[in-house]
């Protein structure tokens, strides 16, 4: 296990004093170290200028760091080729770049995208947007009444009209980790590829993308440890080769001329514009030092203090939680419902108390009307938080319990 007592230090925002932090929203986004904030600042004070285009000393030390990035991001996922890895602003934009890259140019009417219940609006809307561009059609995976996906009614749904299928490493709500490689599995038979919204996965889990089975992963870097801004799409060389840019602009591209352009080798094809570079110093940073700590070790710490709140949470029957029960194959994230309390009220009380955790539909709307709520209140772990900070969870929500049997 973390050696939780000297890892939190490593974290400025626990010193605030007005009074003590529990921070439980790091689905949405995770505090950051101070190796991190460091590693931002010494690149801007010291190293800082534009990558790929100088030849001299501060583009060339800016452009190896930023390559570095991309070697790390590579490694951290178990990409083979850093070339498979392509820098974007986060897991929104590696989404959308696979949906109008790859979908604009090899959907076709007729042509069906299977996504599932589970999915963040980011893995929902930009697919909505191709299919109505493309006249494909799209279609649902349902869930199970335990939280996970019904992976029967997701091979009655296969055919060979079936060219995408996109899907969530973790729910954000739920914290459920489908079986990747099955699903992925049973795409590539039908001949579709899979697209893996890891925005939840990645900053808490091993993740390898040469067992995964998926053609296309995304994730964000502020999730992760790391700065606002950056994320990465890794793709099979294959399918980013059949991908259009997303994007036109300088550094994309091999030649321009008056009328037709030609696009630089893969991936600064996909890279349009100037990158996160001070952004790229920080998600070094943030990879690193969750390689220090070992991914499986971030992954049980999770796994332990799911246990331990939803033990806690367990004990009263005015709550709600939204989740399987089987650890295995959950993350570190417990949407829950007060009796009584609107969850936004929840939020709001148990700030006063110094717990931070998020109220609402999470971006994952269809998800919660197939819950049969309009909001959850949400608590989501990262390597800093401990037990203390799920007691302070329990005890604020005595608090609510207490304020609302008024």
């Amino acid at each position: 296990m973390v050696d939780l007592t000297a890892l939190r230090a490593d974290f400025p925002i626990f010193t605030r004093s007005r009074h003590a932090l529990h921070f439980l929203d790091s689905g949405a986004s995770s505090q950051k170290p101070a190796v991190v904030l460091a590693a931002m600042e010494d690149l801007a004070a010291a190293h800082y200028a534009n990558v790929h285009r100088g030849a001299y000393t501060l583009s060339i030390e800016s452009t190896e760091m930023f390559e570095a990035t991309r070697r790390a991001v590579a490694r951290f996922i178990g990409a083979a080729d850093p070339s498979e890895i392509v820098i974007t602003r986060g897991t929104t934009t590696s989404l959308n770049q696979v949906a109008f890259g790859w979908g604009s140019n090899n959907l076709r009417p007729g042509d069906r995208i299977v996504l599932t219940m589970m999915e963040h609006h980011a893995n929902i809307v930009p697919w909505q947007m191709v299919a109505k561009r493309t006249g494909a059609e799209l279609s649902h995976v349902p869930m199970t009444a335990d939280y996970k996906l019904d992976l029967d009614a997701y091979a009655d749904l296969m055919d060979d009209r079936v060219r995408v299928v996109a899907v969530t490493g973790m729910s954000n709500v739920l914290g459920t980790m489908p079986p990747i490689p099955d699903i992925a599995e049973v795409a590539a038979r039908f001949g579709a590829i899979t697209v893996v919204d890891a925005a939840q996965l990645v900053p808490h889990a091993p993740v390898d993308v040469t067992t995964l089975g998926a053609d296309f992963l995304a994730f964000s870097g502020h999730k992760m440890l790391g700065p606002t801004g950056i994320g990465a799409l890794w793709g099979k060389m294959e399918r980013l080769e059949e991908m259009e840019p997303f994007e036109g602009g300088g550094e994309m591209i091999a030649d321009v001329g008056l009328h037709e352009s030609t696009w630089a080798p893969i991936p600064h094809r996909f890279e349009a514009g100037t990158p996160p570079i001070i952004e790229a110093a920080g998600l070094l940073a943030a990879i690193e030092y969750l390689e220090g700590i070992g991914m499986d070790a971030v992954l049980d710490h999770d796994r332990d203090l799911t246990r331990y709140a939803l033990e806690r949470l367990g004990a009263y029957d005015d709550v709600a939680v939204f989740g399987p029960e089987d650890l295995s194959i959950r993350g570190g994230v417990i949407s829950f419902s007060l009796r009584d309390a609107h969850p936004h009220d929840v939020a709001t009380i148990l700030d006063e108390q110094g717990v931070a955790v998020r109220a609402g539909h999470h971006c994952a709307k269809p998800l919660l009307r197939e819950l049969g709520v309009p909001a959850t209140a949400r608590a989501s772990f990262h390597v800093y938080n401990t037990r203390d900070d799920v007691d302070a969870l329990i005890a604020g929500l005595e608090r609510v319990r207490s304020l609302f049997s008024r």
